[in-house]
């Protein structure tokens, strides 16, 4: 699988999230690494999100993994703490906005 099968799948698991209620800003990057490795962030703002590939400096956070396990937190079949408890995820920065990773994911299911 190459980064942008990768990019393109992420995103569309992202991108279901209705994000509305979300008023504060999030700014996450995910490190792909093995398979498929490549770097892209997500970013909530303002009600509305935004997946890109590319390099985020002004992070809030940054997560590190291989796709399969960023594949299975998009979809909701993987707890992102449940992932870092089973050192699957790596995660720097504000912890409290890494925690949110969480509620986007949620929002998805909520469609």
């Amino acid at each position: 699988m190459t980064y942008a099968d990768v990019f393109a799948q992420i995103k569309g698991e992202f991108m279901q999230a209705d994000i509305s209620d979300v008023t504060e800003h999030l700014a996450y990057q995910f490190n792909i690494i093995g398979e498929g490795s490549g770097i892209f962030y997500v970013e909530a703002k303002e009600g509305k999100l935004h997946v890109e590939p590319y390099e985020y400096f002004d992070r809030d956070v940054m997560f590190t993994c291989t796709a399969e396990v960023l594949m299975k937190i998009a979809e909701g079949k993987l707890d992102p703490v449940m992932a870092v408890t089973l050192q699957q995820l790596k995660v720097e920065g504000n912890i409290d906005k890494a925690l949110r990773l969480k509620e986007l994911i949620d929002c998805k299911r909520k469609k």
